[in-house]
């Protein structure tokens, strides 16, 4: 098989599988945080598909942390095509749930103004999330390929 960046049990994968999981708690965090938050249940979906992801990624940080340290080989098949089911699945469900919520920012914000005639909504707040739920599912979407194209090799 060959060496890739990002692949299980190797520096890249752990600081991809960090990154995912940084990005996606900050995400949840910052739009659980924000006020009116409930008023749309893509919001609630973003929330979830968050949290779902922040435990994919970091069961799989530990396995690349005791793989680097017992310096073990994580390539074999049936394993990659576990990652690699799993890692389809949590992107595409956060892909969704980052569209949507966009979809929604956009509506409220540009669309309604609902910002304007409801200033308790936390408008920035919900545009923040969005864009680190965008960068969470980036660095899903590399790891993703990444364990497709070392499955398929």
């Amino acid at each position: 098989m060959k060496e890739l960046f990002g692949g299980p049990g190797r520096v890249s994968g752990l600081v991809l599988r960090m990154g995912q999981c940084l990005f996606a708690a900050a995400s949840m965090v910052v739009m659980a945080s924000s006020h009116g938050f409930a008023t749309c249940t893509a919001f609630c979906y973003l929330i979830a598909s968050m949290g779902l992801q922040v435990i994919w990624s970091f069961s799989l940080a530990c396995l690349d942390i005791h793989a680097l340290r017992l310096k073990r080989d994580l390539r074999n098949y049936v394993f990659l095509s576990l990652l690699v089911i799993g890692d389809w699945v949590t992107a595409i469900l956060s892909l969704a749930a980052a569209c949507s919520s966009a979809g929604v920012v956009v509506l409220i914000i540009k669309d309604t103004n609902m910002c304007i005639s409801t200033p308790k909504l936390s408008c920035h707040m919900f545009q923040i999330s969005v864009a680190l739920a965008f960068l969470s599912w980036f660095f899903l979407a590399i790891s993703s390929c990444v364990m497709f194209w070392l499955a398929a090799s």
